[in-house]
């Protein structure tokens, strides 16, 4: 098992390192080459995926045929249709590769199957969901009361290496903004760093 995931279990949710030996036990590699999918939109989503190396967004297809970046997940994140992977619904997003990634990916079967293995497995999972409700619920925050601008700036302080590595337009997405509002900031900032 690979490090990335034992810290992230470890520090992220608090699970005891014994515990995490076990719940790694029913997580198997794979690979996941370039512009490769996780997950298709309207698939049933089987597995849940941590992001052990490489990059995957996390899009849909709009009324209007465009795509809308919803998350762009690095090294230490786990990638899932968390709805369709729990509530056995048609997925409704596209989990695509933007490098070659390896992942460390648990089925559905096995995720069940946990529970009877490690007792405080319903006490985890909670925490586990409400973590992830936690990220969601600062992303909201941060649409509804930061200006373009701002939204910029943070993600850009929290995650800077993906301006070499993502194409621009699926960052403006995730942001909420278009292209050209992304262009502008950034040639901006580039600016005051110069």
């Amino acid at each position: 098992m690979q490090n990335e995931f034992k810290n992230t279990l470890q520090n992220w949710l608090g699970i005891p390192p014994a515990t995490v030996e076990e719940i790694g036990s029913f997580f198997q590699k794979k690979q996941l080459k370039k512009e490769g999918f996780f997950l298709k939109t309207e698939q049933f989503a089987d597995s849940m995926g941590f992001l052990q190396s490489g990059i995957i967004r996390e899009y849909f297809i709009d009324h209007k045929g465009r795509e809308v970046t919803k998350w762009i997940a690095t090294p230490g994140y786990f990638v899932v249709d968390i709805a369709s992977f729990l509530f056995q619904q048609p997925s409704r997003w596209n989990l695509q590769a933007l490098t070659d990634c390896e992942l460390l990916v648990i089925t559905k079967d096995n995720y069940q199957r946990i529970g009877q293995v490690v007792p405080k497995w319903l006490e985890l999972e909670k925490r586990f969901i409400a973590k992830c409700f936690a990220v969601l619920e600062d992303r909201v925050a941060a649409h509804l009361s930061l200006s373009s601008e701002e939204r910029y700036t943070l993600f850009f302080s929290q995650n800077p290496e993906l301006f070499n590595q993502v194409p621009l337009q699926y960052l403006a997405s995730m942001l909420g903004m278009t292209a050209e509002t992304f262009s502008r900031i950034r040639k901006k900032q580039q600016r005051l760093i110069s």
